[in-house]
């Protein structure tokens, strides 16, 4: 089986990829997940957990339901089982369990020790990887969290058998975002690929989590070389946000963000039409709705300025530079901003 491992300035852990491991714990265990994902795969993960107590934990499923008070749920569970220190919390579903488990672990008696054992592509690839946790709120996606690092990965490809088709193409869509950043070579290897193969599918999920891996080992915090990750989600969050987390998977808002900063990009001759052409071309073959209209412009810009990345006022853009490199950029002016903003509206 093969082991990824993540080293960052604190401790280091695995991503292991493909069949589920046992997965052994000498305190108590709390697994939380939602109905849809608990119903397929509940009984077939706790026949692999071999600890002092399990107990389930299950929330509402849906990023509209990534607040709060789903913490709230997670810790109510994890106080009335009386967890302690040393307990564990497992994280079994997609990139919305990940990130509020992360969360939940991480604040918990100060922090507590989680897994992760993400059962969507956009999870394998991105979310469960890297301790980024966070929850949305009335002002913007993933304002309030912090970094947790999990103890452990479970990538195992038989929980996309269930996938619905739409959930797989939002998660291509963040595969296509690393390659497009960090992997050119990768990114012309996608174009002639066919990712509803699964031994392909399975070839570059290892791809995507390694390069995933190397960004993270080099820049944990997100103070650098990490942010270019962002690419898509500075216009892919707003999106997101503007339809109350209820129209758009996260994987389809990145790839229309990404589309917004492709024309970005092109403004400021970092890209050519080919390649913008190009990247549109490889979400289309995917079936990604990318035809987003801006309401109202003024709103929409507003919003950037609640973006993580801003700083003192200036807006702070990740664009391609050319295919597999990234620039970030905190001096593009106004004008150009909104132009590229009316072009989608």
């Amino acid at each position: 089986m093969p082991t990824i491992t993540i080293n960052t300035q604190q401790e280091s852990y695995p991503i292991h990829i493909n069949a589920l491991e046992s997965i052994t714990h000498n305190s108590k265990v709390l697994l939380i997940t939602n109905p849809k994902v608990g119903g397929l795969y509940l009984s077939k993960v706790l026949s692999r957990i071999d600890a002092k107590e399990v107990f389930v934990c299950s929330i509402p499923d849906g990023e509209r339901f990534k607040t709060m008070q789903s913490i709230e749920q997670i810790l109510e569970c994890a106080f009335s089982n009386k967890l302690d220190r040393k307990s564990l919390m497992i994280a079994l579903g997609g990139g919305v369990i990940s990130d509020m488990v992360g969360f939940a672990s991480g604040i918990y008696e100060r922090g507590i020790d989680f897994v992760s054992i993400p059962t969507t592509l956009l999870a394998q690839v991105d979310a469960s990887v890297g301790g980024k946790c966070g929850i949305n709120n009335a002002y913007g996606k993933n304002l309030v969290g912090l970094f947790h690092q999990p103890k452990a990965v479970y990538v195992d490809s038989a929980f996309l058998q269930t996938l619905p088709k739409r959930e797989l193409n939002a998660g291509i869509a963040e595969m296509i975002k690393m390659a497009i950043c960090f992997d050119r070579d990768g990114f012309y290897a996608l174009q002639k690929a066919n990712l509803y193969n699964p031994n392909e599918l399975e070839r570059f999920i290892q791809k995507a989590i390694k390069t995933k891996a190397a960004v993270v080992s080099q820049d944990e915090r997100e103070s650098g070389i990490r942010a270019a990750l962002n690419y898509g989600h500075t216009f892919g969050h707003i999106i997101e946000n503007l339809t109350h987390y209820k129209t758009y998977l996260h994987g389809e808002a990145v790839g229309m963000g990404m589309i917004m900063a492709n024309e970005l990009a092109l403004k400021l001759a970092l890209i050519t039409q080919s390649q913008r052409d190009g990247i549109k071309q490889l979400l289309q073959t995917y079936n990604l709705n990318l035809d987003f209209k801006i309401q109202n412009i003024n709103e929409f810009y507003q919003k950037f300025f609640l973006d993580k990345k801003s700083h003192q006022g200036n807006l702070t853009f990740i664009l391609p530079n050319g295919i597999g490199d990234v620039v970030i950029k905190n001096d593009i002016p106004k004008n150009t901003i909104l132009e590229v903003l009316e072009m989608f509206a």
